[in-house]
C-alpha cells in the first residue's frame, strides 16, 4: 500500500511514521530492486545504476561472478561484464575507496578528495609505512614508461641498482593510489594498472575540494537517494571522522525542511521528501533476486537486520567447521523480504552451478510460490555465471529438497 507524505510549511523538524512494510518497500525501490523496465542502451543502464547507487564494491571472491558484476546485473538484466572496462576506458567511472574498494561515478570525483587530503596531511593513517625512496622510484618509472602493474616491478633495475620486489612495490603503488597521485586506467585479468592521475583524469573534471558541510551534504543526499532511509551512523559507515559532521548536517537539513524525520518501529531515520513518492509506485514482489553478499542493499548487516529481520554473516571468513549456511551464501529477495540464502559455486570447466545449501528463513510460508519464483530466476542466473547445468545438494528444512528438485526438472 502506497503513501505520499506532503511537507507542511507551517511545521519544522516534522516526524512521519512508516510501517516496517512501507520502510522495506521504500528501501527496495530506492535500491532499484527488483529492477524496473529499462530503456536506452545496456551500457547506459549500467552507468545509471552506478551513478544512482553511488558506488559498486569490488571484491576478489570468484565462487560465482564477482560481486561488482553481480550487483550491477541485479539492477540491469542486460549487464555485460565488459561494461565496467568500457566505462573505465571512457572515463565515466573511476576506482577508489568508498567504505571499501569500489567503482565510483567520475562525476563524483571531487568528493574523493577529502580522504586523499587526510592521508597526505597525516590526519588519517595509510595502511603502509611510507618508503620515500621506493615511492619516488615507482613514480619516476610510471612517469617515464606509462601505466605499470605490480608485476612490472619484479626485476632488477640496472639504473637504480635496486632489486624490485612485487610486495614492496605493490604497497608503494597503493600508497600513491590512495593519496591521489595515481589512478587505475584499466585492469588486466583483474590486476590493476597504475598511471599518473593527470594522465587519467578527464581535463574537464572539477578538482576543487569540497568544504566540510558540502561534503556532508553530498554524503547525506547520495545515501538517501540510493537507500531511501538513513541514520548518521549508516551514512558515515566506515568513513573515518565524518559521523559528527554528518549528524549535525542531518539536523540542520531537517530543520530547514530539506529532510523528513521518519519513525520506523521505534527507530528514527531521515529521508528526502521526494523519496517518499516512491511509496505510490508498485514493487515487483513476484520477482525473485539472488543477491551478492556485497550488494549495496546488504553491506551494512546491522541495518538489514533492523529493517528486514535478516541476520546475515558471510561465512567465507570462518573455518569450515563453524559455517552454518556455507562458504558463499547468497541472500534471496522475494515478496519484498529476504526469505532465504543459497550457498553457490560455479564449476566453470564443467559449466555446472552447484547449490550446496539452500536454507529457507523460518518465516517463509508460501513455499510453492517461492520455489516457482526461484526456478524462474535460476535460468538467467545460470546464464550469468556461464553454466548450463545445475546440481542441488541439500536444503534446510531437509524435506524441501525433493519438492524443489521436482520443480527444477519440470
Amino acid at each position: 500500500m502506497g503513501r505520499r507524505v506532503t511537507v507542511n510549511p507551517e511545521k519544522t523538524n516534522m516526524t512521519e511514521s512508516l510501517s516496517i512494510q512501507q520502510a522495506r518497500k521504500l528501501v527496495l525501490l530506492s535500491q532499484r530492486l527488483p529492477p524496473a523496465k529499462q530503456t536506452g542502451s545496456a551500457i547506459i543502464a549500467t552507468l545509471s545504476a552506478i551513478e544512482h547507487l553511488g558506488y559498486i564494491q569490488i571484491d576478489t571472491i570468484s565462487a560465482i561472478q564477482r560481486a561488482h558484476h553481480h550487483t550491477l546485473w541485479n539492477r540491469n538484466p542486460r549487464y555485460n561484464a565488459s561494461h565496467l572496462d568500457q566505462l573505465l576506458a571512457e572515463k565515466k567511472i573511476f576506482e577508489y575507496w568508498s567504505h571499501a574498494a569500489a567503482y565510483l561515478p567520475m562525476r563524483d570525483y571531487r568528493y574523493s578528495l577529502p580522504r586523499k587530503q587526510a592521508l597526505i596531511s597525516g590526519d588519517q593513517k595509510h595502511w603502509y609505512e611510507c618508503d620515500e625512496k621506493l615511492i619516488k622510484l615507482v613514480l619516476n618509472r610510471i612517469a617515464s614508461e606509462g601505466p605499470l602493474m605490480a608485476k612490472d616491478f619484479e626485476h632488477s633495475s640496472e639504473k637504480s641498482g635496486e632489486w624490485w620486489k612485487s610486495k614492496p612495490a605493490k604497497r608503494a603503488l597503493e600508497y600513491l593510489f590512495m593519496q591521489g597521485d595515481l589512478m587505475v586506467p584499466y585492469r588486466v585479468n583483474f590486476h590493476k594498472a597504475y598511471d599518473l592521475t593527470e594522465r587519467v583524469l578527464p581535463k574537464e573534471t572539477d578538482t576543487t575540494p569540497p568544504k566540510p558541510e558540502e561534503y556532508a551534504r553530498f554524503l547525506i543526499t547520495r545515501y538517501l537517494q540510493a537507500n531511501g532511509l538513513g541514520q548518521a551512523a549508516e551514512i558515515a559507515y566506515l568513513l573515518k571522522n565524518t559521523k559528527p559532521l554528518v549528524a549535525a548536517t542531518l539536523q540542520e537539513m531537517a530543520l530547514n525542511q530539506e529532510l523528513l524525520q521518519i519513525s520506523v518501529a521505534g527507530n528514527r531515520y531521515y529521508a528526502l521528501p521526494a523519496s517518499l513518492e516512491l511509496l505510490d509506485k508498485p514493487l515487483a514482489r513476484s520477482k525473485l533476486k539472488i543477491l551478492s553478499p556485497f550488494d549495496n542493499l546488504l553491506i551494512q548487516r546491522k541495518r538489514i537486520q533492523t529493517l528486514f529481520g535478516f541476520d546475515y554473516l558471510l561465512e567465507s571468513y570462518l573455518p569450515e567447521a563453524k559455517r552454518q549456511y556455507g562458504y558463499f551464501s547468497l541472500p534471496i529477495l522475494w515478496d519484498g523480504k529476504l526469505v532465504a540464502r543459497m550457498d553457490c559455486k560455479a564449476e566453470r570447466k564443467k559449466s555446472l552451478l552447484h547449490i550446496y545449501h539452500l536454507a529457507l528463513e523460518p518465516g517463509l510460508v508460501k513455499t510453492d510460490a517461492f520455489f516457482l519464483a526461484l526456478t524462474k530466476e535460476l535460468t538467467p542466473f545460470m546464464q550469468f555465471n556461464n553454466c548450463s547445468n545445475l546440481r542441488l545438494h541439500r536444503t534446510t528444512p531437509a524435506n524441501y529438497i525433493a519438492a524443489l528438485q521436482a520443480v527444477i526438472h519440470r
